[in-house]
């Protein structure tokens, strides 16, 4: 734990699935859904989050000025675990010129028009920008697997194509692998965000959504219907995890039970993960250094 005077100490490496031989087969049930808290106190807690979200703008100004990197960030989990409130906190201290915030729901007619990347790929951040994908292309290995008809009866896939499902999915998963190297090749990385939820600490959710008037809003009755699926989900997320975690395109599995640690691990990884990139401010020759000194002495005798 921290004491209150301290940055937050933490090894993100322990969140983070690459997919490589040496770690193994990503297993859902090894990675948990709370950890010891890491702050001391509410007041400790906005301290290390205000912190993080600081040095985050910092970075992502100084990649705005660079503009020669975009970064993509992708959040999925279940219902209930804290998508909406972890990106609200994590970028509140952004400047929102520099984020491109996007929420993926159920296809409409126009983009069932169109392949299964296409939403998200014309949603895509500008170079110097950071994208937030609230659900994204994943959810076609994650709601279309548990739920295979919608590929027939929703979805306008020709129907030779869908006749071997366990050959959709593996060629859905080769698609978005190359399509994520394809996005880092061209400046843009891939940050995958998985919040790792339990299904108490989500039973617990959706009971205080009901209980509590002022939430009554966010409660959907598809919620306790696609609860009933629990155990086909997390196969999903599993295998989907597997078969598209990459060293340059990595997955986090976030224990997501308590908010305030999944935020500050969130903030805390996106900080680490823009340090890795070679960004710098441009540099100012010496007949602009010239300009911007007589454009001062302007200013001065105004």
């Amino acid at each position: 734990m921290n004491t209150t005077n301290e940055p937050l100490h933490l090894k993100t490496e322990q969140f983070r699935f690459t997919g490589s031989p040496e770690s193994g087969p990503f297993s859902i049930s090894d990675f948990p859904t709370k950890i010891d808290d890491l702050y001391e106190s509410k007041e400790h807690y906005e301290t290390l989050l205000s912190d993080l979200t600081s040095e985050l703008n910092d970075l992502q100004e100084k990649m705005y000025a660079h503009n020669r990197y975009g970064l993509v960030t992708i959040f999925q989990a279940m219902d209930a675990a804290g998508k909406d409130s972890t990106i609200q906190h994590v970028f509140s201290g952004v400047n929102p010129l520099g984020l491109r915030v996007h929420s993926f729901k159920r296809p409409t007619d126009q983009e069932l028009d169109h392949d299964f990347l296409w939403r998200n790929l014309i949603k895509l951040p500008e170079r110097g920008t950071i994208g937030i994908f609230n659900r994204s292309y994943y959810e076609e290995v994650l709601v279309v697997k548990v739920h295979p008809e919608i590929l027939t009866k929703t979805q306008r896939l020709p129907e030779e194509r869908t006749a071997d499902l366990d050959k959709v999915w593996k060629q859905r998963y080769k698609d978005i692998c190359h399509f994520e190297t394809y996005l880092n090749r061209n400046g843009f990385p891939v940050l995958k965000f998985f919040l790792h939820v339990s299904k108490k600490e989500q039973g617990d959710r959706l009971i205080d959504r009901i209980e509590d008037p002022s939430k009554n809003w966010k409660f959907d009755d598809q919620d306790v219907v696609e609860r009933g699926f629990w155990k086909q989900y997390m196969q999903a997320y599993e295998d989907a995890i597997n078969a598209t975690a990459t060293k340059k395109a990595p997955w986090y599995v976030i224990p997501a039970d308590d908010k305030k640690n999944m935020r500050l691990i969130v903030a805390k990884i996106l900080v680490e993960e823009l340090k890795t990139l070679k960004i710098e401010y441009p540099k100012v020759n010496k007949r602009q250094q010239k300009s911007l000194q007589d454009l001062l002495e302007v200013i001065k005798k105004e």
